[in-house]
């Protein structure tokens, strides 16, 4: 499903390439990648467009 790829996408883009060392890094960088991937992260699926835009668009 959708929250299956959206973490495993995560782990791709952000986990994999970086080293954390603290549980705290962690948290903040996945909290850091969640607000990119809704507001910057432009996606085949929606057009082009971030799911931001995309939600602008259909209202």
């Amino acid at each position: 499903g959708p929250i299956e790829a959206f973490w495993g996408t995560l782990k791709v883009e952000k986990y994999y390439l970086n080293k954390y060392e603290t549980y705290e890094a962690l948290k903040e960088a996945i909290d850091t990648y969640i607000w990119f991937y809704h507001n910057e992260r432009y996606q085949e699926r929606l057009n082009g467009l971030s799911p931001l835009e995309y939600r602008a668009q259909a209202a």
